[in-house]
């Protein structure tokens, strides 16, 4: 059987930065175990398996993999399908304008519903921003801070400025967050694998998430980096989900009962694959209502895999 792929790079406008995506059409079909193969082939961060919807609600069937498991949602994958998809109805002969300003696509992931809303400009998806489909929950770390200073390669005093505690937070996705005190500091880092298995492995959060309220881009606000050996990716160059419970994580520090809050994110910069996502997050009566994550892709490459297997 030949599947024809294309590749995605996503959170950037040029070819070679940003997140690389591999995306299967019509392939929901597949066993799950075929796709799981296909996704450590293509060894990228993530590869997504698109199929027609399976609810009256939604645009497209979405399964997302990395190297080496299924999950159930993911911020790259999200942004990439939908401009993906965006790109193919404005070019068909569907009953999409191609002069409205926007579009609205809603990708069936395992999570449940998740809206994406796609900018257009002359007649072109150019960006994508998608709502989580759960709100953030937040769990204490349960180590200290000399030993996550250890486990990342820092020393106590690089990590946990004053008002920024290390946390667990998700918004589909859990993530051990852990703030850094200067860009300087985060380009040091580098994940002790043996600390990392003996502390997070088997952890509720064991994808490693480095902030800094700092950034060295003038349109970025903050750096982060982000470790994730559990889902065989020793560093990912743009993580749409990580930014997420980075939205929660700071929306939750804020003290205003009602707030609508932004942040332009950098990652990417130490693998020479500059990446910005932009993250949202709204609060309402003294708590997170919604939360939010966009940015870009291109089109990088459509080619054919070759899978020995029969329908």
């Amino acid at each position: 059987m030949e599947l024809p792929f294309h590749t995605l790079d996503v959170f950037t406008e040029s070819t070679f930065g940003g997140n690389p995506l591999g995306l299967f059409p019509n392939t929901t079909h597949l066993p799950t175990e075929l796709m799981q193969r296909i996704a450590t082939e293509m060894n990228l961060s993530e590869t997504v398996f698109l199929g027609p919807p399976e609810t009256d609600q939604g645009t497209a069937r979405v399964r997302i993999f990395t190297p080496r498991v299924e999950v159930p949602f993911a911020g790259h994958p999200t942004v990439g399908t939908a401009l993906f998809i965006a790109h193919q109805e404005l070019a068909g002969e569907s009953a999409v304008s191609k002069t409205a300003p926007a579009l609205t696509i809603i990708l069936e992931e395992n999570i449940g519903l998740v809206p994406v809303d796609v900018a257009i400009e002359g007649g072109d998806p150019v960006f994508a921003r998608f709502k989580t489909a759960m709100l953030p929950e937040h769990r204490e770390s349960p180590h200290s801070y000399q030993d996550l200073a250890r486990m990342v390669g820092l020393n106590p005093e690089d990590i946990c400025p004053e008002g920024l505690p290390p946390e667990m937070v998700s918004c589909g996705l859990p993530y051990h967050v852990i703030p850094v005190r200067t860009i300087e500091a985060v380009r040091r880092a580098s994940l002790d694998m043996a600390l990392w298995k003996t502390m997070l492995a088997d952890s509720w959060a064991h994808h490693v998430y480095l902030i800094c309220m700092e950034a060295e881009g003038d349109e970025a606000d903050i750096r982060v980096r982000m470790f994730a050996p559990g889902s065989g990716v020793a560093e990912d160059p743009a993580t749409g989900s990580a930014a997420a419970a980075l939205g929660g994580y700071l929306s939750n520090l804020d003290t205003r009962e009602d707030s609508s809050l932004s942040w332009t994110v950098e990652q990417g910069i130490e693998m020479d694959r500059p990446s910005l996502i932009y993250v949202e997050a709204d609060r309402s009566s003294g708590t997170t209502s919604e939360v939010r994550v966009g940015g870009r892709a291109i089109l990088v490459s459509t080619g054919t895999m070759r899978i020995p297997y029969e329908e």
